[in-house]
């Protein structure tokens, strides 16, 4: 009796465990389930449905008070579901966020473009004034009396030191410098600098111009003063002059004439 009492016992804890862990399939809670997260909400997959003629009364005990209820998508990831219109607002408010940044982007490289060509901390590493402006204006930035006098004959030198013309030359360099690099330093639009050093170089042109007119007359001032010092002296030989000479000379003027 034991035996059996005990064969007993056991089979019961069997059953009672299997059936324990019996799998409940309720269709109308994974149609449910399905509906709310990802698939179609179908009307024909509300449960329970309807029955024979609609007179099921586990379908009116469910749906009864709320007839609307099928007719209305609830699906957060439907066409108009609250999830669909977060993700599309917020697709929206990041294509809003990357056109603010690109505007904000553009008027930063704006800005730091401006400062560029009006700083004058940065005229140095302009183009225009690298490739151009640098080398044509490179005798005003660096004059000095070496420089000036340089080309000239030692006795020319003291000539037009002695006449002030090289002190002359020499202060209007120093002030062209001085706007020169007041233009350079000074904050200021690019195209208005740019049109600084090109006055500048036409002032510049034309001061050396005069230099070079002044240097040359007081080199033939020079020549003439030479001249007539050694005609003073007698250190001039005069040939033996007839009216043949003077004939000779025109022709031999014409001889060599260029045009």
């Amino acid at each position: 009796m034991k035996k059996i009492s005990m064969i007993l016992l056991m089979n019961l804890w069997w059953l009672t465990q299997a059936f324990a862990q019996m799998t409940i399939r309720d269709e109308a809670i994974r149609y449910q389930e399905e509906r709310m997260v990802f698939k179609q909400w179908d009307q024909n997959k509300f449960k329970p449905g309807s029955g024979f003629l609609g007179l099921s009364p586990y379908y009116w005990l469910t749906w009864g008070l709320m007839p609307g209820y099928k007719k209305t998508d609830l699906r957060p990831l439907g066409p108009s579901g609250p999830q669909t219109q977060r993700l599309a607002l917020v697709s929206t408010m990041n294509s809003t966020d990357n056109s603010y940044k690109l505007h904000a982007d553009t008027l930063r490289n704006s800005a730091l473009s401006e400062i560029a060509n009006q700083q004058g901390m940065l005229s140095g590493a302009d183009p225009l004034w690298l490739l151009f402006y640098s080398k044509e204006l490179r005798p005003v930035l660096d004059h000095s009396e070496a420089t000036i006098l340089g080309s000239l004959p030692a006795a020319i030198r003291s000539q037009v030191v002695s006449e002030g013309i090289y002190n002359w030359y020499s202060r209007e360099l120093d002030m062209l410098k001085e706007r020169l690099d007041a233009a350079r330093s000074t904050d200021m639009d690019r195209g208005s600098r740019i049109m600084a050093y090109h006055r500048m170089l036409l002032e510049y042109r034309v001061l050396a111009a005069t230099w070079a007119t002044r240097t040359a007359t007081a080199v033939l001032n020079r020549q003439m003063t030479d001249g007539q010092s050694r005609a003073t002296s007698g250190q001039v030989t005069i040939g033996n002059w007839s009216p043949a000479t003077d004939i000779q000379i025109a022709n031999r003027v014409l001889a060599d004439r260029k045009y």
